[in-house]
């Protein structure tokens, strides 16, 4: 991975370089060089498939990370291209040029967190939430519990337990539950 990096940073600025196995690293790119560096691994570096795009929301930092992650099959090695893009407008240029299957995540992160594609097809059609007019649930502000008191009826039967009590009457029920 020693020699990717270094490819990788001769043609790129990167930051937050993360080795986390022998055959896994993690790199941070800029919003506007995140097409051209995947490109690059994917048609120069042999990283042909990819494995998944995601996101995670920094909601704290005023940010969502989206994940590119690669692999090489001769290589036998991965890795994860992330870029930060902005709450406020959660904009990222598409992929869907560089391997088909890219729209499919593409339409579920712009329906799920609201991050937007523009020009990858069906970016726009609904894909789980058909009639969604709420925030994207997957927003870390979406309240799940408010919409979810406000939306179903309460089901008698149920209960809450407390989940480290529950495993342990689970997984020994003569044991004697403390505190």
């Amino acid at each position: 991975m020693t020699g990717l990096i270094k490819n990788i940073e001769e043609h790129f600025t990167v930051s937050d370089i993360i080795n986390k196995r022998d055959n896994l690293s993690f790199v941070t790119v800029k919003k506007e060089n995140a097409i051209s560096l995947v490109t690059h691994l994917k048609d120069i570096l042999g990283f042909k498939h990819l494995v998944l795009l995601t996101a995670v929301d920094w909601i704290e930092d005023g940010f969502f990370q989206l994940t590119y992650l690669l692999n090489n099959h001769d290589k036998k090695c991965d890795i994860g291209v992330r870029v930060m893009i902005p709450r406020d407008n959660p904009v990222m240029e598409t992929a869907h040029h560089l391997w088909v299957q890219v729209k499919t995540y593409q339409r579920e992160l712009k329906e799920m967190f609201g991050i937007d594609f523009p020009g990858s097809p069906g970016v726009n059609d609904s894909f789980i939430l058909e009639g969604w007019t709420d925030i994207p649930p997957y927003r870390r502000d979406f309240m799940t519990k408010e919409y979810a008191e406000e939306t179903y009826f309460p089901r008698g039967g149920r209960e809450t337990n407390d989940p480290a009590k529950h495993m342990l009457k689970k997984l020994d029920p003569n044991q004697p539950l403390k505190g």
